[in-house]
């Protein structure tokens, strides 16, 4: 017994120091290799940009999920171990954050955990209803449809942005903005006047001013004229049309109010007892502008009112070849024949 302990204190002996020093500085590269994997390396396996999207409603646990997809679990399990050592499920701030190929988790923890958030390319839709320009900004934005539709159709609420009920559609000018994607509704539509002001400053105005319209009556128009065709470069024709009805105090006649009026925009053909809806909307019945515009103006139907073609003409009918253009016409017995011509040709393709 006593020869084979000594036996083995003296194996132990001829073990140098150095090597235990070699094996904990193995050790130690091995712990920072899976530190710097971890922290360091790049945490997507994508080779584009992805994003997630973080807001009121989420914690700690709900992130890592929205991570998962792209990290593996090494590299989550370090987020873990960051959002717990600096507490970020008490601070948890929403925003869209993007995931670049060749980021590592310290860099986008930082990011998520700063807020610093990237922004998105938000157009604004050319909307019929204030009903359906919510739900398009709840589909980009961290906004709740329902609230949105409430507030639009709110008259206070529309009275703080300077418009009522009937008007708020002409607040917004369809370009594309860059935003952040939790941007509150309260910023959102600071934004929106902002960018309002700025389209109508200058060149605009003036125009505007030279026909003796304001830019809501303007976009009234021009919400008729967008209704009216999709080809722009026959626009400002018809806006010189109804400008000439205005002038001459005749009613604007606009197929597209009545179809506003009654809410149903796939109607193809407009017939006589439509015509007597009671709508403040229905320009076969009322003089004038309608209360406000039937649409978001275009910007194409905005200008083409300030660059309106000047003419006799006073009535106008879709060609019977569908071309989505129209004939003109300066007396109605013209328009008539017009208006024929077409009606015969919606009866041949069976169009009701």
């Amino acid at each position: 017994m006593h020869t084979i302990y000594r036996s083995m204190m003296s194996k132990m002996k001829k073990i140098h120091p150095k090597s235990y020093l070699a094996g904990a500085v193995l050790c130690l590269l091995c712990l920072l290799g899976i530190i710097y994997y971890c922290l360091f390396a790049s945490f997507s396996t994508y080779e584009d940009t992805q994003y997630i999207y973080i807001d009121q409603d989420d914690t700690t646990d709900s992130v890592y999920v929205k991570l998962k997809p792209y990290g593996n679990t090494a590299k989550l399990s370090a987020f873990s171990t960051l959002a717990r050592i600096t507490g970020y499920g008490n601070h948890i701030r929403t925003g869209r954050y993007a995931i670049p190929a060749n980021e590592n988790m310290l860099t986008l923890f930082r990011h998520i955990k700063n807020g610093r958030q990237e922004p998105i390319r938000l157009t604004i839709p050319e909307s019929r209803t204030m009903d359906r320009l919510a739900g398009a900004l709840s589909r980009k934005l961290m906004l709740d449809s329902t609230v949105v539709t409430i507030l639009l159709h709110d008259s206070s609420f529309c009275a703080q942005q300077g418009y009522d009920t009937a008007t708020i559609a002409c607040l917004f000018v369809p370009n594309t903005y860059e935003v952040y994607w939790d941007i509150t509704l309260e910023n959102f539509m600071k934004r929106m006047k902002k960018e309002h002001d700025r389209f109508w400053e200058g060149e605009r105005m003036s125009k505007a001013q030279t026909l003796g319209l304001t830019p809501n009556e303007v976009c009234t128009v021009a919400s008729i004229i967008d209704e009216e065709t999709a080809n722009n470069a026959e626009k400002p024709m018809i806006a010189g049309m109804y400008l000439n009805r205005l002038k001459t105090g005749m009613p604007l006649q606009a197929d597209p109010t009545v179809k506003f009026a009654l809410k149903d925009f796939a109607l193809k053909r407009i017939y006589h007892d439509m015509l007597v809806f009671d709508s403040p909307y229905n320009t076969y019945k009322n003089t004038g502008l309608p209360p406000g515009p039937i649409k978001v103006a275009s910007i194409a139907g905005i200008d083409a009112v300030l660059n309106r073609v000047d003419h006799p003409y006073l009535y106008m009918c879709a060609k019977e070849d569908f071309s989505g253009t129209h004939n003109f016409a300066k007396t109605y017995q013209e328009h008539l024949k017009n208006a024929a011509r077409y009606a015969k040709a919606l009866n041949e393709r069976g169009i009701k």
